[in-house]
């Protein structure tokens, strides 16, 4: 397969794509996305603007799709979540189809626009089933609830390529850190470790601290939690130490660097990191979006005490936010200017304001 341009030549065969996209949609039960849209009009103000792209296969036009430069206005507000990179330049992809009996058309798409922009987003209707497979398979993280021009609602997502990590260490971690992730509950998946290497990234690269090393400690700070959850930051501490790859890609000291900073990034810990590293991760690891908090804190109720009924998990859900995150809770920052000061903030008043918590609460759980 290639990617080349689309021209106005392309239109007619491009239309006829979004039909059969289209009626995958009805029949695998998604009703509502895609009706009356995308018009010619707005296809062929694709195609003129050099958005619109044709997935060729021997010499045929098998999906399309536009990849957008610059700012997307309906990305301005985004709920039940927030976009983890809030300055880099982004371009969105939007419109994906392909002809029928096509296969790899989005996976040939997303390869194109990752190679084009180091840093993408995109948004698709939650019943569209298709998409957020491939959503989670090109190791985009979900980041919340955006809206359309027709207050219709969409899940967002965003990918960042870390160019600069080396390319050995970012494989070594797809193949076999990455999956030990998709064994662990829903609050420390694949999801999770993938917005904890984006969020030390973005953090720790402009203090200066190597690439890889950031991407590392990143990677393996809940690996341990195949041993148990108690102990899983000391776990991956020695899963660092003893990790052969680690230890012919890195210097010793640069080793232990690592581990330590795995080892101190638990919230419950007490003391302080003991490292720049160690508090950059610390600080990643805590994502304080206070819906995610709250939603985070109901779904572990739920899994892991189902014999709770409603009035019981609101007491366990009310006791876990007080201890860890209110003014008296454990929860510590670690960076005076990070990411999280205003998050803790607004969650510590929504704390505070039990008719709120309560509401947030009985939501969450008639959610689920």
């Amino acid at each position: 397969m290639n990617v080349r341009q689309a021209t106005v030549a392309d239109l007619e065969a491009m239309m006829a794509m979004y039909d059969h996209s289209r009626a995958l949609m009805r029949a695998s039960g998604n009703t509502t996305q895609w009706v009356g849209y995308p018009t010619a009009g707005l296809v062929e103000g694709d195609i003129r603007k050099g958005h619109a792209f044709i997935v060729e296969h021997n010499h045929r036009a098998v999906g399309c799709f536009a990849l957008v430069p610059g700012i997307e206005p309906t990305y301005a507000i985004i709920e039940h979540g927030h976009w983890i990179d809030q300055s880099s330049a982004y371009a969105t992809l939007h419109r994906l189809a392909k002809a029928e009996g096509a296969e790899g058309v989005a996976r040939e798409a997303f390869a194109f626009a990752k190679g084009r922009h180091p840093y993408l987003r995109f948004d698709t209707h939650r019943d569209n089933a298709a998409m957020r497979h491939v959503a989670r398979r090109e190791q985009f993280v979900y980041s919340g609830v955006v809206h359309m021009a027709d207050l219709t609602e969409r899940l967002a997502y965003e990918w960042w390529s870390h160019q600069a990590v080396s390319r050995d260490l970012a494989g070594y971690v797809d193949a076999f850190i990455l999956p030990l992730y998709d064994g662990f509950d829903s609050a420390h998946d694949r999801q999770h470790a993938l917005r904890v290497i984006a969020r030390t990234m973005l953090t720790g690269t402009p203090r200066g601290i190597a690439p890889d090393l950031l991407y590392a400690a990143a990677a393996w700070h809940d690996a341990g939690l195949g041993a148990g959850r108690e102990h899983h930051h000391f776990e991956g501490g020695r899963m660092v130490r003893d990790d052969s790859f680690l230890r012919s890609h890195f210097e010793p000291e640069q080793v232990e660097l690592v581990a330590q900073a795995v080892e101190d990034h638990r919230a419950s810990s007490g003391c302080p990191p003991r490292s720049l590293l160690g508090r950059v991760l610390a600080e990643a690891d805590r994502d304080l979006d206070p819906e995610l908090i709250v939603r985070r804190t109901v779904e572990y109720g739920l899994l892991h005490y189902p014999a709770l009924g409603h009035k019981q998990q609101w007491e366990r859900t009310l006791q876990h936010l007080d201890e860890k995150y209110s003014e008296r809770g454990y929860l510590r920052l670690w960076l005076d200017d990070g990411p999280n000061t205003g998050m803790l903030a607004e969650l510590r008043g929504i704390i505070a304001d039990r008719h709120l918590l309560r509401s947030m609460f009985d939501s969450i759980m008639g959610s689920l």
